[in-house]
């Protein structure tokens, strides 16, 4: 359920990486509440990736799924 829940929050912001020329990949969702994710397309090699992953992707995550505590780029 809570790797559904991610994948739902996933879903919102990928619009707005594709305009970009970028996505985001699930790899894998822990118990403990810690998502990993892989940046791909233009938003693999940015220079603004970890900011993308840290103030975009985790703060939209734990805003939509409280039970996630950490996102890590893979």
């Amino acid at each position: 359920m809570l790797k559904e829940s991610v994948e739902t929050a996933l879903e919102e912001i990928r619009p707005a990486l594709r305009a970009d020329g970028g996505d985001v990949e699930l790899v894998e969702v822990t118990e403990a509440g810690v998502v990993k994710v892989k940046l791909t397309g233009a938003c693999h090699d940015c220079p603004m990736g970890m900011q993308t992953l840290k103030m975009g992707i985790e703060a939209h995550l734990k805003q939509k799924v409280p039970e996630v505590i950490e996102v890590l780029g893979v």
